[in-house]
Order: structure tokens, then C-alpha cells, then sequence
């Protein structure tokens, strides 16, 4: 099986939730409902198939609470989608992770950590991986949360006083030695 097949069929439970990386679950018009929120204000909602060949293109994390769908018979509606990371990756060196989000009812709760450590168990999986990368404009709550639970550091804008995003990385196992900085 390649690594890109094999990172694209991951599943975590814990309690009530799910995460999969299986990105035919993901409900892209409640995504896309998200991404027109003022909560998510670093996107823009897309057309129905840029959405959908956006999310073939990426890996995808897809947060839910199981028996919050729908029921008809279905068993993947009775899934409903309350939070979701998207990775940006060649399933070999490089990562860039965006798009992560859980709905604001279920903010506070950890599902947002569980989210992100489920995340990072796939990048640290990764043998050859050089490095993943993030941006994000909040300063004050992402910046220490994903230096915390993902090993990040800041590689780009000092501080946020230039109104400027965050930059942060990850060094993977597969980050060249002759590029480590001395600490």
C-alpha cells in the first residue's frame, strides 16, 4: 500500500468521537457553511467542486461526533462533522497544515487537542518528512498551542507586532543535519 493510501484511511476513537482521515465523509457543504462563518476568517466558502477537489487533493482530518447525523440508514450520516484539519502534503517530505477548526460548541472540550495530536501522530509517522509547516494570525492561543502539542517553532515574524502571521515548522526525521542550526 503507498503512504499516501495509507495516511488517507486513519481512525481514531475516543468516547463518543471519531477522527478519519477518510475525506469521502466529509460533508462539504457543512465545511463549506464553516469556511463562510466570521469563526473561520482566514478562508473564503468555494464552489462545490473546488471544495470537493480540494479535499481529494489534501490530507483531511475530519472531527465527529458519532450519532450526531442524520439517521436513514446510513451509517456514515450518523456521523456529523464538528471539527476538521486539512494538510497540504507530497505524503513523503513536506507537510503544510491549515484549515483547523471544531465548531464553537465543542470548543474548550480537547477535541481540538485530540485533533491536533491525532495530526501530528500522522507527520511523525512520516520517515522522510523534512518538515511541516504552519501560518496563522493568532497569536495569543495558536502560536503556543501548536508550539506545544506539534514541537513547533517559530520561523518567521518575531512576535506579531508587524501585524504579520506566524510562521512555524516542525523538523521531521528526514530534515537534512547540515541545516540544523547550533541552539
Amino acid at each position: 500500500m503507498s503512504e499516501a493510501l495509507r495516511l488517507q484511511h486513519r481512525t481514531w476513537s475516543k468516547d463518543n468521537f471519531m477522527i478519519s482521515t477518510d475525506s469521502s465523509l466529509l460533508p462539504t457543504e457543512k465545511l463549506n457553511h464553516a469556511f463562510a462563518s466570521s469563526d473561520v476568517y482566514w478562508a473564503l466558502p468555494m464552489p462545490e467542486e473546488a471544495m470537493q477537489e480540494t479535499l481529494r487533493n489534501s490530507l483531511c482530518f475530519g472531527l465527529y461526533k458519532k450519532g450526531g447525523g442524520e439517521k436513514d440508514g446510513d451509517k456514515e450520516s450518523e456521523l456529523e462533522l464538528i471539527g476538521f484539519a486539512r494538510c497540504v502534503t507530497d505524503f513523503t517530505t513536506f507537510v503544510y497544515v491549515t484549515d483547523v477548526y471544531v465548531w464553537p460548541i465543542y470548543q474548550g472540550s480537547g477535541l481540538g487537542k485530540w485533533l491536533i495530536m491525532c495530526v501530528q501522530e500522522v507527520i511523525e509517522s512520516m520517515p522522510y518528512l523534512r518538515r511541516s509547516m504552519l501560518f496563522t494570525s493568532d497569536w495569543e492561543r495558536s502560536v503556543p498551542f501548536y508550539k506545544k502539542l506539534m514541537s513547533m517553532e517559530l520561523v518567521g515574524s518575531r512576535d506579531g507586532s508587524d501585524g504579520g502571521p506566524a510562521i512555524l515548522q516542525h523538523k521531521g526525521k528526514g530534515f537534512p543535519p547540515n541545516l540544523q542550526l547550533p541552539r
